[in-house]
């Protein structure tokens, strides 16, 4: 599940890459993200979200993926590529059948189970981010 945050404070200003197959729901999380002052890459596929990625994956602050969807990748293997090629990038996954584990991401990801109220999806995207802050020593 998403970690707790331990204050509200969003991390505006990064991009965030949205992978959903529904339009309805991709829309309605783009329109939510940008209300906090998010940037957006919506993507229907994680095959298309995985092209962005080889091109503009500096540019890319959080992967919020769906697990489920058609293609030759599902959200799962999009999630593993990031923490395989970008282990730093932040990874959220949201599904309404199958959790982390049982859909086979093998790195550590921020997970919602859909549906979501906007307050909780928010939290688990700050709570994202917060888990690969620069840790001060």
């Amino acid at each position: 599940m998403c970690p707790i945050p331990t204050s509200s404070a969003h991390l505006p200003g990064g991009l965030i890459l949205v992978v959903e197959d529904d339009p309805l729901i991709l829309e309605f999380l783009c329109e939510i993200l940008q209300e906090e002052g998010f940037k957006v890459e919506p993507q229907t596929s994680a095959d298309a979200a995985s092209q962005y990625l080889e091109e503009h994956a500096p540019e890319v602050a959080l992967l919020l993926t769906d697990i489920t969807m058609p293609g030759t990748l599902n959200g799962a293997d999009l999630a593993n590529l990031v923490g395989e090629r970008w282990p730093e990038k932040p990874v959220m996954v949201m599904s309404g059948y199958e959790t982390p584990e049982t859909s086979g991401v093998r790195h550590p990801v921020a997970f919602i189970k859909k549906p979501w109220a906007i307050g909780q999806l928010l939290d688990c995207v700050d709570g994202a981010f917060k888990s690969k802050a620069p840790r001060l020593h």
